[in-house]
């Protein structure tokens, strides 16, 4: 039976591709990883939807393990089950396991990485039983988000002819550090050189990125709750000027940055609908909004949930360079026109995530996790140039560029699925042989790795790994001299340094002031525990600063403005 309920239900989905059919070691979690990837999302309509075979359930039940379900498994399994990083979860396949054997499953885990989430303490077993029989089910879908919709959340709090002219304060705008508070809901704008906080700002639910624009003077952050806030960086303190919601779920935003069309636009990507959606740079008016939807690249069989990944901004041609995850297709969204949008759609492979540019910010390098390659698109020539063979589970961020002594210059990407580094060749003019492959793997200190950094100015490769189960690497960074790679890492203790007592103190995302010489990390702590910005000398790998003001809580993403919009690392 289909009956229509109006509940107010709390649901969350699961972050980006850091999910948990990418963990490895999940039985040493405490959980606090998997949490690191929730957002809350209210959602009013579900569909109940009873399938015949299946075990009864009450209403209750259904709404309540839905709930579990977006929280804890649809970032990997899919909002509609239909499988996503994780395996599809839809009543044909979960009624021929059984209740038994899905508790079982639910309970324990798998080595492949699914979550104890009964052994872990997160899940009693009555709510595991209740989720064995609701997985029998049909899924109940969200509701769709379109332009009426978005119109409701779009908010312009200072009008652009009431923002000032100029610079209110004496503090170098390039040089600011936008800081995700992941889970106050908060951004903290710091400024590089004084390490003071200008301000902290409400915003979506755990952001994700923060993208300043074109000229600098704007951060755009979205949440995982799809809500977008245009923060100006002019005003003293800089504040938030505008808010739009373009989902229930997303990860992507981005300003145009090809000449003529600095700024005008902006583009956010969803997980939920899965869609993207064109806007006013300088308001958030939301413009048009792009269905994903569509055929996989590989199988060609219809997905009715493609998510959008990374999103960047072409500097070759008026175009947005868009991931779409579950098709693996990657799209240049030709923006000249609105009334006329044009796609090229380009097949990849799957499931698409993070990425970034090489050093001639010609060719956009993204990972496809799934299938452990990282894809090569020429955004001059407007095509696929290579698909790279690489290590489990490629998990780049934006990636490192640098010059190999060896191999000429390179890209980098970390692995969540195991310990190494692999360095890509990108120079096809004068190192043709060596161009779109693996041309060097370094051992690091261990999977569970997230980011990886350098910078022009510098002379180190910088590699966390916040997601491993062991303490003293998921606490550490491991640092490369660029000139000497055979000599393998050194690490810095930098939670020891932040001391900061009890909790993970997990260690995360390397990144680079305006000038090249200092390197800053978080120690993403506990809601409740403290935690810390820490500031490294980069020539030196000694301490500079901690920054541990008790606002500073649950720090994850880092950006520097300069190096952010001038695509620097």
């Amino acid at each position: 039976m289909k009956k229509r309920i109006l509940a107010s239900l709390v649901v969350s989905f699961m972050a980006c591709g850091i999910c948990a059919e990418e963990q490895v070691d999940h039985p040493s979690t405490d959980g606090a990883e998997l949490r690191y990837k929730g957002a809350s999302v209210p959602v009013r309509e579900v569909t109940v939807r009873m399938s015949p075979g299946a075990p009864t359930m009450s209403e209750e039940e259904y709404l309540a393990s839905s709930r579990i379900f977006f929280e804890r498994c649809a970032g990997c399994h899919g909002v509609l089950r239909k499988g996503a990083t994780g395996k599809p979860l839809t009543p044909d396949i979960t009624q021929q396991r059984g209740t038994e054997y899905l508790k079982a499953l639910i309970a324990y885990g798998t080595p492949a990485g699914m979550p104890n989430w009964g052994t872990s303490g997160d899940l009693t077993d009555a709510q595991i039983e209740s989720m064995a029989k609701f997985l029998q089910h049909e899924p109940p879908q969200p509701p769709e988000f379109g332009m009426e919709s978005m119109l409701r959340t779009w908010k312009v709090n200072v009008a652009v002819k009431d923002r000032p002219a100029k610079k209110q304060h004496k503090y170098d705008v390039d040089d600011m550090f936008a800081v995700t508070l992941r889970d106050s809901g908060q951004v903290a704008i710091l400024d590089g050189d004084s390490k003071a906080i200008l301000n902290i700002i409400e915003t979506g639910y755990a952001v994700h990125i923060s993208r300043p624009s074109n000229s600098g003077r704007y951060v755009y952050t979205i949440g995982r709750d799809a809500k977008i806030v245009l923060i100006d960086l002019f005003m003293n303190p800089p504040q938030q000027v505008a808010e739009l919601k373009i989902g229930m779920e997303a990860r992507s935003v981005e300003t145009s940055k090809y000449e003529g069309y600095e700024d005008k636009l902006a583009i956010a990507g969803a997980y939920w609908p899965p869609q993207y959606v064109l806007m006013d740079g300088d308001t958030l008016e939301p413009k048009k909004i792009v269905s994903t939807r569509g055929m996989t690249v590989d199988t060609q069989e219809y997905h009715p949930e493609p998510r959008v990944a990374a999103i960047v901004a072409s500097h070759q041609h008026p175009e947005f360079i868009v991931n779409v995850k579950e098709t693996g297709k990657v799209l240049l969204v030709n923006y000249t026109d609105l009334n006329a949008i044009t796609e090229t759609t380009l097949g990849a492979a799957r499931y698409l995530h993070d990425g970034g540019w090489d050093s001639t910010h010609r060719y956009f390098l993204t990972a496809a996790n799934n299938s452990n390659k990282v894809a090569v698109i020429d955004s001059r020539d407007r095509k696929v140039a290579a698909l790279v063979d690489v290590e489990k589970i490629p998990h780049p961020g934006r990636g490192a560029n640098f010059v190999d002594p060896e191999y000429g210059p390179v890209w980098a990407t970390s692995a969540l699925g195991n310990s190494n580094i692999s360095l890509i060749g990108t120079d096809p003019v004068n190192h043709k042989k060596d161009a779109w492959k693996v041309v060097r793997t370094l051992k690091g200190m261990g999977g569970g790795s997230l980011f990886v950094k350098t910078h022009p100015k510098s002379h180190n490769l910088w590699v966390d790994a916040p997601l491993n189960p062991d303490e003293s690497l998921s606490q550490s960074i491991a640092v490369y001299d660029i000139n000497n790679l055979e000599a393998g890492y050194k690490t810095l203790p930098i939670a020891e340094w932040a001391n900061l007592g009890e909790g993970p103190k997990r260690v995360v995302q390397p990144e680079f002031n305006k000038a090249g010489d200092e390197v800053w990390f978080s120690v993403w702590n506990g809601q409740t525990q403290r935690s810390a910005l820490v500031v490294v000398n980069d020539k030196t790998r000694e301490l500079v600063k901690v920054i541990d003001d008790p606002r500073i809580i649950t720090p994850t993403g880092k950006f520097n403005v300069f190096n952010t919009r001038r695509d620097v690392y």
